[in-house]
């Protein structure tokens, strides 16, 4: 299928090849029949993307700070590579679709096959999205029309939180698209609208639409004085901005032209210097507006299916996107005096030249050769040949399941400098397996987990998804006969890991390995060498500053990504089990602040004490609540008058060895690529697998156990 892509290095959208997504549980597949070009939003992408490298750091100095701390941590070489690695990733832009639904997810109820649906999809013919972020379509509606929705919805949240009633005035300050749709919704509810823009053309489709009274600060129009009048010399009522800008002016304005304990709603983006005088005397309200409303940015809501109970959320995003088409079927929302250019998909390039022109333009839709008839076509193929010129092997291909930024920065190169014949490259949204999968050389991009796992010129399977699908996918895996490298973690829950045990040891000629790359370091090599030669018990000191993230990040959720222990935490326990050199025989974990655990429900501050049969002991500090510019990783080890300090896989110091005392590194190193040589070379050879089966298993239980026990 054919999907828009924005290059964010060079700001160039593009119409790439994609495979066709799947239904997932709770989601829709709809065949695109119309998407609307969101001019703000999408032409800042744009202009971001065309930005040479030092306005792109003067637009996102948060990212600039976070990048200096990285610097200090981890040194230039590995933080250019992440930046570069992030900017090489492209974005599918578009969040204003309109299609029929071509298949329905599990647990999808309310919709049909054929209904028509607006919903946040992207610019494809093809999209696939969570039923809570969809909405049926009136029959009176046209497509065109309902690609609005989502544009309207956000100018609907930005009036309720406002709480305009009947007759009063109401200003909204910056007519594009949003505002001069906010316009015509004030009109409905019975308002007095005031537009204010310096676009002429705008303030004329503002009249047309509704407003009252508009004013044109950029020809010297006085906005206060209007605003005066407008009002009968009270102060407006309320102020809604829409506009994008870097000025304060729009804030301190509409503070200036409210009555006492007026309320203003920040929908656009402007500067936020705010004036104390301006707000204290008449005791005003401000608060921003989150897009479509309440629901947006839950993952429970958006992702989980999980609504709102409408006694105490009465309007949730999806519920405003029903409004919204309420209101046109109504006839009282028109979106055809804002509709200016249209262009097939395949203009889409035009489109986007378009934004950054300087020719007037607002609502810019892209239409689709989908049917409109009510009928729906069969959905594109989910696997699409990238090399067709090249034809691809007739076996020992590798298959990576997970596309995300791991796999692309890290573990994909790693397999093609290891020589890996790389085959298919699958991924849920089809997006990230194309680029990559054209980036690397892949046969094959892909959405279809088992079409790569049934296929017999793939022998080898890389599992890199999230983790609560790790354990379904490595038993798919071994039970298809393929050799299996699953990224950290191998599972999440015992009986999963009791599963994978029995299913590998049922299949000795096929390789198990876990990507616990830290035992392949350099460093750590040379340690293994040193602390061989001493028999008496070791204690380790495993310091690793993990860093906070929030506790809704997937990686926090412990049915999704296991908790930081089980999904992270896990590379230390195997560290310092590898380096004793001998079973754990026991453990204890202790969390930090018990007392608000129950609230937080996250496990990124624990200290793990491991015990192991040789007397060694071991002990992980886990911890979130530091300062992201100390370094991430530190191990130190005491043993026999002797002691070796580990710095973040860059410095190795070593007191009281003959005949070491150093080894640095001038780049971080933490044996991604030794990991996979060893793998990639047992695979070939027939040998040993490079981690025995028994450690696998038995981190994996140890870790599971002490996330649990967190809990």
């Amino acid at each position: 299928m054919k999907q828009i892509l924005q290059d964010l290095r060079e700001g160039i959208p593009q119409l790439a090849e994609v495979p066709a997504p799947r239904a997932e549980s709770g989601q829709l597949l709809i065949r695109t029949a119309a998407s609307l070009v969101s001019s703000g939003t999408e032409r800042m992408l744009v202009e971001f993307g065309k930005a040479n490298w030092l306005d792109k750091a003067r637009q996102q100095p948060d990212k600039v700070r976070m990048m200096l701390d990285k610097v200090r941590a981890d040194g230039l070489v590995a933080t250019v590579e992440a930046v570069q690695s992030k900017l090489d990733q492209p974005l599918a832009p578009g969040y204003c679709n309109v299609g029929r639904i071509a298949e329905l997810g599990l647990g999808v109820e309310g919709f049909a096959v054929r209904d028509r649906v607006v919903s946040n999809g992207k610019h494809a013919e093809v999209v696939c999205v969570p039923k809570n972020l969809c909405a049926r379509i009136p029959d009176s509606v046209s497509d065109e029309s309902a690609a609005f929705a989502v544009l309207a919805a956000i100018g609907m949240q930005g009036i309720r939180l406002g709480n305009p009633t009947l007759g009063e005035c109401v200003v909204v300050t910056g007519l594009g698209l949003i505002g001069l749709l906010t316009v015509q919704m004030l009109r409905a509810q019975g308002c007095r609208v005031l537009g204010v823009d310096v676009d002429a053309n705008r303030l004329s489709l503002a009249r047309q639409v509704g407003a009252e009274w508009v004013v044109n600060p950029g020809t010297g129009e006085d906005v206060l004085a209007a605003a005066q009048t407008f009002s009968r010399g009270r102060g407006v009522d309320a102020v809604i901005i829409t506009a994008s800008t870097k000025s304060n002016e729009p804030v301190s304005q509409a503070a200036k032209m409210c009555r006492k304990r007026g309320r203003m709603v920040l929908v656009g983006v402007t500067g936020l210097e705010l004036s104390r005088a301006d707000f204290y005397a008449k005791e005003l309200s401000f608060q921003v507006s989150c897009s479509y409303g309440p629901g947006r940015y839950d993952p429970a809501y958006e992702e989980g299916g999980r609504d709102y109970p409408v006694g105490f959320v009465r309007w949730t995003e999806q519920r405003n996107f029903e409004a919204v088409l309420d209101l046109m079927e109504s006839g009282q929302l028109d979106v055809a005096p804002l509709i200016t250019h249209r262009f097939p998909l395949e203009r889409a390039s035009d489109a986007y030249e378009l934004l950054t022109s300087g020719e007037p333009s607002l609502g810019i839709l892209l239409e689709y050769p989908a049917a409109r008839d009510g009928s729906v076509q069969p959905v594109e193929a989910r696997t699409v040949l990238l090399a067709p010129a090249a034809p691809a092997p007739a076996s020992g291909g590798i298959a990576f399941l997970g596309a995300g930024n791991y796999a692309g920065r890290v573990l994909i190169p790693a397999f093609q400098k290891a020589g890996a014949t790389l085959h298919t490259v699958v991924s849920a949204g089809g997006v990230s397996a194309a680029h990559y999968g054209r980036k690397f050389g892949f046969s094959k991009a892909s959405t279809a987990a088992s079409e790569a796992l049934a296929d017999v010129a793939v022998d080898t399977v890389v599992v890199a998804t999230r983790h609560n699908i790790h354990a379904r996918q490595v038993l798919a895996a071994l039970r298809a006969g393929k050799h299996v490298f699953c990224e950290k973690p191998l599972c999440l829950t015992l009986d999963e890991l009791a599963e994978i045990d029995a299913e590998a040891r049922g299949r000795p000629s096929q390789h198990l390995m876990v990507g616990f790359n830290r035992r392949f370091a350099p460093q750590v090599v040379k340690m293994k060498i040193l602390l061989a030669t001493v028999a008496e018990p070791k204690s380790f000191i495993m310091l690793v500053n993990a860093g906070a993230i929030p506790s809704d990040h997937w990686t926090q959720n412990k049915a999704v990504g296991g908790g930081r222990v089980v999904g992270e935490g896990c590379h230390f326990i195997d560290l310092l089990r590898h380096l004793a050199g001998a079973s754990i025989v026991g453990y204890r974990v202790v969390a930090l602040d018990r007392r608000h655990h129950a609230l937080q429900v996250t496990d990124d501050k624990v200290t793990i004490t491991l015990e192991f049969a040789d007397g060694s002991v071991g002990t992980v500090h886990y911890l979130a609540n530091g300062d992201r510019g100390f370094p991430k990783e530190r191990l130190e080890v005491f043993c026999a008058g002797k002691v070796l300090q580990l710095d973040n896989f860059r410095r190795l110091r070593g007191w009281g060895w003959k005949g070491f005392s150093k080894m640095h590194l001038w780049r971080q190193d933490k044996g991604t690529q030794q990991c996979v040589n060893a793998f990639v070379r047992a695979v070939r050879k027939g040998a040993p697998p490079p981690i025995p089966l028994d450690e696998i298993i038995a981190v994996s239980r140890v870790s599971i156990e002490a996330g649990t026990s967190v809990t």
